[in-house]
């Protein structure tokens, strides 16, 4: 466009109110990425994938944010013509102000000036610029609709690791949702008889939305010194909303707003204070499981919504009644190709309670795993794989596949080969999905899987790909210990010549501290010194003896003070 027509339209956005569209709005990805450009694209692709499943929860306007946020992800990514036909979605909704000035922007990048400009007409009629009062009242409804779809977007944002940038995104939308209220209040318009207003079942949905967001502020701030203050006033808007919206005719928004409820009032405990909202809406003498009952018994004929509850149920850790709602959705709709989730749900449940269990063993406080569960997982997974194979479900049967292999209480023993190579294969079937290769637990899980086979040097690349693929920053270091112990495990079987082993050790441990944070890398270190006393000694004997102090140091340094480490080094060094 040209340059005296930026100019009038920046100077006309300086004095709005809102400006409609996703591009301008204060999101990461609106920014440089911070990290490596390859893992930008990664978690844009997951968001894209994770947007796409929302998309069939989300009715009336709201599923228009979802969509206008998928067009905006995928402008991210470079797909020009699908972020040009999403924002299309104009043509279904046509006072949807977001997707108006979205497609412009697309239209602007792709140099199709005069679609661009009409874009930016349609914006400023739709807005009521230059209209009277009669069409100014109503555009402030387009205008609410639109502050609420920016609402929905900024929890989507990418490069939220930081609790303070997820908490700063989530404090944004509560912000964008109220003025959204604001905009969409009753307004009376002079010389008509309508009233222009949100209707009450689309605010609904709004404050459903708050709710839930009020419920990730308090899991952030309850592990916070002094949190009691926030948490309460997080706790008393957070069920206030959630009992607006329990007033819901849509079903599937009560019944998880009932869900919600019974998690607020189970949070009730943690707090030394009843919050005063338990009695303002009416929930004095509730208990946490009617709430949840309710929440069953609204969804007991629709396999959708079971769905949706047995994955909140799951994701809470109350894995037996997450189960038991599986089985309800799979009595009302069992067959895979259309009720797939309910059966990769109730597999990873079981997964999941295997791997509980085997930790425990371990810990000494439970006794050995039961196995079955693998089995009944197993059988879940291959309904699915038959209609619908994805990268998820392919790596959660390498996860089965994987502690079928090793043995019940030491991992690290293999007692099934068999096993793991078919988890091998279901890894390699996964590696062929789009994104497989830029998931870091699929080439820690490779690695396990090639260090049972003593392929030690495999498994070292495959952990060096997954350290490569973590964020900067990452507290994770499950790539990193792996990496140690298997190039360890090289240096012991090397020979007389361990030169390789010791040459990678000093590299990616350079690496590890480049990439991790204060002193996540000596903490790897120091429990591996700890696990492995005896190779590491002579580790440390083989560097010293090639000249290679830096890694000795640091191993010195794990388990003694600085001063004293580097005193034992020059005697060691002095002996050699």
């Amino acid at each position: 466009m040209e340059g005296g027509s930026t100019e009038d339209i920046e100077a006309l956005m300086a004095d709005m109110d809102y400006i409609p569209g996703h591009f301008h709005l204060d999101l990461n990805l609106n920014c440089d990425p911070e990290g490596p450009v390859e893992l930008r694209s990664r978690d844009t692709r997951l968001k894209l994938q994770s947007l796409r499943a929302e998309l069939e929860a989300e009715v009336g306007y709201m599923q228009y944010a979802v969509r206008n946020l998928l067009g905006f992800l995928a402008f991210h990514l470079d797909q020009m013509e699908t972020a040009e036909e999403t924002f299309s979605i104009c043509k279904e909704d046509p006072g949807n102000l977001n997707a108006w000035a979205n497609l412009g922007y697309v239209y602007d990048k792709l140099g199709r000036e005069i679609d661009a400009g009409e874009c930016v007409e349609k914006v400023s009629q739709l807005m009521g610029l230059e209209a009277g009062e009669d069409f100014q009242a109503e555009s402030r409804l387009l205008a609410a609709r639109c502050l609420a779809e920016h609402a929905y977007a900024h929890p989507y944002d990418v490069e939220l690791e930081r609790e303070e940038d997820l908490r700063e995104r989530l404090t944004v939308a509560l912000t964008l949702y109220n003025r959204a209220l604001d905009y969409g209040g009753e307004l009376y318009v002079s010389g008509r008889d309508a009233v222009f207003q949100i209707q009450e079942e689309e605010k609904r949905s709004w404050y459903f939305k708050m709710a839930t967001i009020y419920i990730r502020l308090d899991d952030i701030v309850k592990t916070k010194v002094e949190s009691e203050y926030s948490r309460l006033s997080h706790y008393n808007k957070g069920l206030r909303f959630l009992s607006e919206a329990l007033k819901s005719e849509k079903t599937q928004l009560k019944a998880l707003a009932w869900c919600y409820v019974g998690i607020m009032l189970e949070r009730k405990e943690e707090l030394s204070t009843v919050p005063m909202s338990v009695h303002d809406c009416g929930l004095s003498g509730s208990d946490p499981l009617t709430c949840y009952g309710t929440a069953i018994k609204l969804a007991s004929d629709d396999a959708f919504i079971l769905n949706l509850l047995a994955k909140l149920f799951f994701l809470l850790g109350k894995h037996e009644m997450a189960t038991g709602i599986c089985n309800m959705a799979l009595n009302v709709l069992p067959d895979p190709e259309l009720n797939w989730q309910a059966y990769c749900t109730r597999a990873k449940i079981n997964m999941m309670a295997y791997v509980r269990e085997l930790e425990r063993a371990k810990q000494g406080h439970g006794g050995i795993p039961d196995r079955h569960k693998l089995t009944e997982a197993r059988k879940d997974l291959d309904r699915v794989l038959a209609v619908c194979p994805c990268l998820r479900t392919h790596l959660e049967m390498a996860q089965v596949h994987y502690y079928m292999g090793v043995d019940a209480l030491q991992e690290s023993l293999l007692v099934d080969e068999g096993a793991v190579n078919s988890a091998l294969v279901s890894l390699s079937q996964a590696l062929q999905c789009e994104l497989g290769d830029s998931l870091p637990d699929l080439h820690v899980l490779r690695g396990r899987c090639l260090l049972l086979k003593a392929e030690e040097q495999n498994a070292a690349d495959c952990f060096k790909r997954a350290l490569e693929l973590e964020r900067p920053g990452s507290t994770d270091t499950t790539a990193l210990r792996c990496l140690l112990e298997a190039l360890l495990a090289l240096f012991t079987q090397g020979g007389p010549d361990p030169s390789s082993a010791i040459t990678q050790l000093e590299e990616w441990v350079h690496r590890a501290e480049a990439r991790y944070p204060g002193d996540a890398v000596q903490a790897e270190l120091r429990s591996l010194y700890r696990a492995h006393t005896d190779e590491v000694t002579e580790l440390s004997k083989a560097l010293i003896r090639t000249g290679r102090l830096d890694l000795v140091r640091r191993l010195l340094e794990t388990v003694q003070p600085r001063q004293l480490a580097k005193k034992r080094l020059a005697r060691s060094f002095s002996l050699a």
